[in-house]
């Protein structure tokens, strides 16, 4: 089988650096790079990416080594019908590791048709490091990495503004462009860059907080050799991901006029405010997962597909999202249209996701995911949601750590285990459940002050250890 590169493709031809990606990860790999890709077919963008690798440690050896090329794989299933399509991405014209080859990096900041930097360097790698300095080949951390490239650009074009750059991050933090930009504008006063770039890093380029929502699993390690017989060609950096595709940004008619994605059918969204859709991605999408997860692992279950294709657990799941919709004051068909494509995520049969790896850190999840529609709700309805407060329950019992004289996938900080075995220690499930719902460092306030809620958690609790879960949920939501 022949080598993937770009001789034995007919792609030699290279288009022009128009991006600089921080970050060559399985992520950013299925999501902005296909996203450029579908510019560049669709609307004859001509935008070539350049990647810089933002550790020391990274993947652009394997990248350089099959000239940028890879294999995209979506995978999922699409109103019930089974949906794969292929994709060879061939957009990526050059890697760099900035800690090998800074020269290279700094020359990235003199390409004359560079019009965007994106990212996605983790949560963490949007930080304020005080102990970088702008000799350091390269600095530590992102914001520094790219200050220094900002900084060369104002340099090598004089200061002139139409050379500032569109600064697209895709980390999954709140605020995560106004959070870059403050911390360029510390580094240029740290390093006492002066007034001029510093007014030309803030005006002259522009920055734009993104919510991005698609489920990538990444190399399938495990059905390699399936992949591989669709393909001629040896592929070692094939990427695996899910048919949907949501990328919000925030931006106006300048940035629309930027990146014409409106000219594709692509889910890219340029819009004033993405709040409401971050909302919307966080209680649905995130909060069915988090609120699955106990139940699910308590009836038996082991994935997400298994948990929504069960006749009683797949039934739950349902109820637990009609509730959170009932919390969310958007429109009515697009909330719908949302949860009816949840579903299908979630019952994707080529994505094997385990509720073991959703089960860490399963109380600060909820707490951001699944109380607040839990709260919404009585709001709202002056009653307590069933199956949100049924799943309350089921962490509770969770956070146990044994269900069966087994083992339960607890993973979460020594104190708040720590805290969850002091509350079992008090004995009667009303001590447990009043203990729980106090501890205001779990959940950010005092739920025994929601009306009913203890009451019906120990009436949960009760029917899950006495009857199980299938049986107990039925008894419960009889009185409930």
């Amino acid at each position: 089988m022949k080598k993937l590169n770009r001789i034995n493709t007919g792609l030699e031809k290279l288009q022009p650096i128009k991006v600089v990606q921080f970050g060559e990860g399985n992520f950013l790999r299925a999501f902005v790079d296909y996203a450029f890709q579908r510019l560049n077919k669709e609307v004859d963008f001509n935008a070539g990416i350049a990647i810089v690798q933002p550790l020391k440690e990274g993947m652009i050896n394997m990248i350089n080594d099959q000239d940028g090329l890879y294999t995209l794989f979506m995978n999922g299933i699409k109103k019930g019908e089974k949906i794969q399509d292929i994709e060879l991405i061939s957009n990526i014209v050059k890697a760099i590791n900035p800690y090998s080859d800074f020269a290279d990096y700094l020359a990235l900041a003199r390409e004359e048709e560079l019009q965007f930097i994106v990212s996605n360097t983790t949560e963490a790698g949007i930080a304020f490091i005080d102990t970088d300095t702008p000799d350091m080949q390269p600095p530590v951390g992102f914001p520094a990495k790219l200050t220094v490239l900002l900084y060369e650009r104002f340099k090598h074009f004089n200061g002139d503004a139409s050379k500032g750059l569109t600064v697209i991050p895709c980390e999954l933090i709140d605020y995560n462009s106004e959070t870059l930009k403050k911390y360029i504008l510390q580094y240029c006063d740290l390093w006492q860059l002066g007034d001029a770039f510093k007014t030309w890093a803030s005006d002259a380029c522009t920055y734009h907080s993104t919510l991005v929502d698609r489920i990538v699993p990444g190399y399938p390690r495990a059905e390699i050799e399936d992949y591989n017989n669709k393909l001629d060609y040896q592929d070692n950096l094939i990427v695996a991901a899910e048919p949907f595709f949501l990328w919000a940004i925030e931006g106006g008619d300048d940035l629309k006029a930027k990146l014409p994605f409106h000219k594709t059918d692509l889910n890219v969204k340029i819009v004033d405010d993405i709040r409401p859709f971050k909302m919307i991605k966080v209680r649905i999408l995130n909060g069915a997962h988090t609120a699955m997860v106990p139940c699910s692992l308590l009836y038996g279950n082991k994935l997400v597909m298994e948990t929504v294709n069960g006749d009683f657990t797949g039934k739950f799941v349902d109820n637990v999202i009609g509730e959170i919709s009932e919390t969310l004051a958007m429109d009515k068909n697009e909330i719908t249209a949302y949860c009816e494509e949840v579903m299908d995520r979630f019952k994707n049969p080529f994505i094997k996701h385990a509720l073991a790896d959703i089960a860490l850190n399963s109380i600060s999840k909820f707490k951001v995911r699944v109380l607040p529609s839990l709260l919404g709700y009585v709001n709202s309805q002056k009653k307590l949601p069933t199956n949100l407060t049924f799943s309350l329950a089921c962490l509770i019992q969770f956070y146990k750590g044994t269900w069966n004289n087994e083992a339960l996938p607890v993973k979460d900080t020594p104190e708040l285990v720590e805290a969850f075995k002091k509350a079992r220690e008090l004995g009667s499930l009303d001590s447990v459940v009043a203990s729980v719902l106090a501890n205001t460092e779990f959940w950010g306030e005092d739920l025994t002050k929601i009306e009913g809620l203890p009451e019906a958690l120990v009436v949960a609790l009760t029917e899950i250890e006495a009857n199980g879960i299938e049986n107990g949920f039925a008894n419960f939501s009889a009185k409930y």
